[in-house]
């Protein structure tokens, strides 16, 4: 899907060429028409993958909306019509020409480890004729963990927006979707695209979008990356466009602490400051859109352990009148505290469709991994497909030399073919880890496939650390790692979550190595687990979402 779209973004960029716009801009000249045979072999060329373009990412790495162009020669300036060469067949699938952006507006508000982001922009259909339509798509590229919150999109004389669903109606809104648009999905990762039909040639459209993001914490501080950076096509041609650019940013640390703000990739500047909140804005008019994401990091001073509770009352006539809390605790700054002892298996899939790129980035991470443990940690190694096979029958020291020999192993024998069976590996696993003691066992189980038994896993892992569970004892946590759209991300979810694990994904091979790496480090600096709470018994009902308290990381 992502491929197709790239493709299409740039046939699309080929189509835009066609557009004239005045002899006073740098590309007055309009460029020669693409040859038809171009039009009708593009989705042959997505599949191929050949030429030049290939080579350049199309992926949006801001919110961007584009013109769905079915027939090419329906492509040229509203104000300045010229003459175009008519251009035979039509784009299957259509064309993706970005629009140009006249407006970019984003207000950040931080919570705790949380931002819920806000954009606004507008565009101008300027690359189809005066009298035709083209629907149009638009795509919101979210940051760390992000999730759609909600979408309003303005046209001269129509408004949509999104709606949270109910089970009643969700037969009668999707056949509505259908019918005037919607279409949303996923793209790749975190990339959301949606459709708007029927927009004439030379308006304007206006598009609010927010979402939430996970902050990133490591070192002692909270990061937070934004995608924010705008290719240079999507700046419209002409000198005499004022383009502005809003930023508005608001950090709570739940804490009463002071707030160190660390960095930034745009000039902030500092409206209010109190004891835990901050604020800052920014705002420029520029001859181009930002071409880098807004990222910032800050740090909360204080070098123990600190947290606290939030508490939320009902809102006004909220039918449920419940309370709501938040506990949080956060390791502070103080690096020297040692963390656990760590005892670590590996249960890595190599079935046929990991082969390639995917299990030769998986290797990497293992091998990088392995070399952060200390010789007094352990470690092991599963792979598996309808077969399994382990490195050791017991669990071996993190010494140089076993690391050079799980190097050899990892070369040798994993070579991917046949299917996907988790649940035999991940008992074994689960035994070599049954004597752990004084240590945080971990599981780390990299895939990319489904399984049909995912209830079987989970209910045997349950069950596993229920009768293995005591006052003092750590049972293994399960960190979970999916690999591509297609594994079952949810039940790979579940599982880390019964088990107190982390959960992190890949959507390509070449964000594997980096990103199991992260959750390796993120799971594996442990400074206190199997927190617990005494003091909601006298409650008369309790619902918790996060019904397994997650460990305390550094």
């Amino acid at each position: 899907m992502a491929g197709e779209f790239e493709t299409s973004v740039a046939y699309g960029l080929k189509l835009s060429k066609r557009i004239y716009y005045g002899k006073q801009s740098a590309a007055a000249a309009p460029a020669a028409p693409t040859p038809p045979e171009m039009v009708r072999q593009m989705s042959r060329r997505s599949s191929t993958g050949g030429g030049s373009d290939q080579q350049i990412s199309y992926l949006p790495t801001a919110v961007t909306v584009y013109a769905m162009v079915s027939e090419p020669e329906a492509v040229d300036n509203p104000d300045v019509p010229s003459y175009q060469p008519y251009v035979h067949g039509r784009c299957d699938p259509p064309a993706l020409i970005p629009l140009h952006m006249y407006g970019a507006e984003l207000e950040v508000d931080c919570c705790l480890d949380h931002a819920r982001v806000g954009f606004a922009g507008r565009w101008r259909v300027h690359c189809v004729k005066t009298g035709r339509t083209c629907d149009c798509r638009v795509a919101v590229p979210m940051g760390e963990k992000g999730t759609i919150l909600s979408v309003e999109v303005g046209v001269t004389g129509r408004l949509y927006h999104s709606r949270l669903m109910t089970a009643d109606d969700a037969d009668e809104l999707s056949k509505a979707s259908k019918a005037v648009g919607g279409d949303g999905r996923y793209l790749k990762g975190n990339v959301y695209t949606f459709r708007i039909p029927q927009i004439a040639g030379g308006s304007m459209i206006s598009v609010k979008v927010s979402w939430s993001q996970k902050l990133v914490y490591g070192g002692g501080q909270f990061s937070l990356d934004v995608p924010f950076s705008f290719p240079s096509f999507v700046n419209p041609i002409g000198t005499r466009i004022c383009r502005r650019e809003k930023i508005m940013l608001n950090v709570n640390s739940g804490i009463d602490k002071e707030i160190s703000f660390k960095s930034s990739s745009h000039g902030l500047t500092e409206l209010r400051r109190e004891v835990g909140k901050i604020g800052f804005s920014y705002e420029a008019q520029v001859n181009t859109w930002s071409i880098s994401n807004f990222s910032f990091s800050y740090s909360v001073c204080s070098a123990d352990l600190f947290g606290g509770v939030l508490l939320q009352s009902p809102f006004l006539r909220d039918f449920e009148e419940r309370q709501m809390f938040c506990l949080h605790l956060f390791p502070g700054t103080n690096q020297p505290r040692k963390a656990f002892r760590k005892e670590v298996v590996f249960v890595v899939d190599i079935s046929g469709s990991v082969k390639g790129d995917p299990l030769e980035n998986t290797k990497n991470a293992i091998l990088s991994s392995l070399y952060k443990l200390n010789q007094e940690d352990s470690f092991n190694i599963i792979a598996f497909n309808r077969e399994m096979y382990l490195f050791s029958p017991l669990m071996e020291p993190a010494t140089p030399e076993t690391i050079v020999k799980a190097n050899q192993w990892l070369n040798d024998k994993l070579l991917a073919e046949g299917g996907t069976n988790i649940l035999p590996p991940l008992q074994q696993a689960m035994k070599l880890l049954a004597e752990t003691s004084n240590s945080i066992p971990l599981i780390f189980l990299v895939t990319d496939g489904t399984v049909e038994d995912e209830r079987d896993i989970c209910n045997f892992v349950k069950a596993s650390l229920a009768s293995a569970a005591t006052e003092t004892s750590i049972s293994p946590r399960i960190c979970t790692f999916g690999i591509g759209s297609y594994c079952n991300h949810y039940f790979l979810q579940m599982l880390a979550q019964v088990s107190k694990g982390h959960f992190d994904c890949a959507f390509d091979a070449d964000s594997v190595d980096s990103q199991l790496q992260r959750l390796f480090t993120t799971a594996s600096s442990v400074l206190m687990a199997n927190i617990s709470m005494d003091c909601l018994e006298h409650l008369d009902s309790l619902e918790v979402h996060c019904f397994i308290s997650p460990e305390l990381q550094h």
